[in-house]
């Protein structure tokens, strides 16, 4: 920590960008690499990216790369991950979804991260860092509660020791049996239903096969005594 101690406080009032795109994610295309450094750049602060490839050839001075960071630590002037303000590069899942729904509203921006430029990263990157009005709004709606979130847990805490582990707000399933539990009683179920099924349609196919070959059999013996 104290490495990175020691980065924040020089980085002066531009503060640092924290790039990261989740354990998931290691290392991307060389091209799309140098593509992000370009644009990294650009900016006067201080860019910490969680990357673990090889180190693009155009690497800026002011980008280091890290193979882990102490995100929630460094949270500084933009954070590219799942944070506010956000540069969001989706890949995959339900990744789109949300990030579309935080572009929205106003709380990031998102790129593709096929089709993406330098300049469309650099641009990006400038608007979350110098174009807050509507992330602030977001914090102070998130922040206006009756009571601080700290304060909140400590009460809740207190309050299950004054009531001896307060048993009736014990989750109903830790008194379910583990065949309740498990759902095993539900699984055999419908097991037993889907088996049924299956030996019912059993039992109709060769019954219908039996008719078909009674019936063919009628038809060959008829044939045969009218060649008689």
């Amino acid at each position: 920590m104290q490495e990175f101690e020691a980065i924040v406080n020089k980085s002066g009032e531009h503060g640092i960008v924290v790039f990261s795109l989740g354990s998931m994610v290691s290392e991307i295309p060389e091209k799309n690499a140098m593509e992000i450094v370009e644009a990294l750049g650009t900016i006067p602060q201080m860019v910490l990216w969680r990357y673990t490839g090889k180190a693009p050839p155009n690497l800026a001075e002011n980008t280091k790369l890290f193979k882990w960071l102490p995100q929630n630590d460094l949270l500084g002037m933009a954070f590219i991950t799942h944070a506010v303000p956000m540069v969001l590069m989706p890949f995959f899942g339900d990744q789109m979804d949300n990030a579309k729904r935080m572009e929205s509203r106003g709380a990031g921006v998102v790129l593709n991260i096929l089709e993406m430029t330098s300049k469309d990263i650099s641009v990006a990157l400038k608007t979350v860092i110098y174009n807050k009005k509507n992330i602030q709004h977001l914090s102070d709606l998130h922040l206006d509660r009756p009571i601080p979130p700290l304060d909140l847990a400590v009460h809740w805490v207190e309050f299950v020791m004054r009531h001896k582990g307060a048993p009736h707000l014990r989750p109903a399933a830790h008194d379910l049996k583990w065949i309740q539990y498990h759902s095993i009683d539900v699984i055999a179920f419908l097991l037993g239903v889907g088996l049924l099924e299956l030996f019912i349609s059993l039992k109709c196919c060769l019954y219908c096969c039996r008719k078909c070959c009674c019936r063919s059999g009628r038809m060959s013996k008829k044939s045969k005594s009218k060649s008689q």
